[in-house]
């Protein structure tokens, strides 16, 4: 079937994924989705060629994302804005420095993800630049290179604890409820 060698990454095909998901191959899916993350959204801002503006886009299509397989939702329709409060939210708990959007996350979604998103820019006040701080509140400037950075991190705590969760656990059962719907949209419609 054409469709089983869909590649999901570079080294994954879908039959690949199926076959560690059969051998609940906890440490191979985990590597597999760092490196779909890595592949799609880092990689390509870390050349000498980028701008805070596209650092920060790509940063929102990865929390979207990366969201998504935390909670397990097919797709993000109806739950974007609940995306970002959600990611922020479990930044600040464990402690991540992306955690100090938590309390302007309703406000980053606005200005930053849906003001790039639907009007190519940001709005509300916020803006990008690839020096200073992560973030400064009073003036809503975000250090785009450093907030990839961070999010980097975020990506590697969360395979982390994909390989020292059980295959049972909830954060498998979404992951796994996840890849169904990437593999779906894989499919050409019927």
């Amino acid at each position: 079937m054409v469709v089983e060698k869909t590649r999901l990454s570079k080294s994954v095909t879908i039959a690949k994924h199926r076959k560690l998901e059969a051998r609940e191959d906890r440490e191979g899916i985990a590597d597999f989705v760092r490196e779909r993350f890595s592949e799609r959204y880092i990689v390509p801002l870390r050349g000498s060629q980028k701008h805070g503006f596209c650092i920060m886009a790509i940063c929102c299509l990865m929390i979207e994302a990366l969201e998504s397989f935390w909670q397990g939702w097919p797709d993000t329709r109806n739950h974007s804005k609940e995306a970002f409060r959600s990611f922020f939210e479990r930044c600040e708990r464990q402690g991540s420095p992306l955690g100090i959007f938590s309390k302007v996350a309703d406000d980053f979604y606005m200005g930053v993800r849906c003001g790039i998103l639907h009007q190519a820019e940001t709005t509300r006040g916020w803006r990008i630049r690839r020096d200073g701080l992560l973030y400064s509140p009073e003036e809503k400037i975000i250090n785009a290179t450093k907030f990839l950075n961070e999010l980097e991190s975020v990506l590697a705590e969360y395979c982390d604890t994909l390989r020292n969760s059980a295959w049972d656990s909830d954060i498998w059962r979404n992951l796994i409820n996840k890849m169904k719907a990437v593999i779906e949209n894989c499919s050409p419609p019927q």
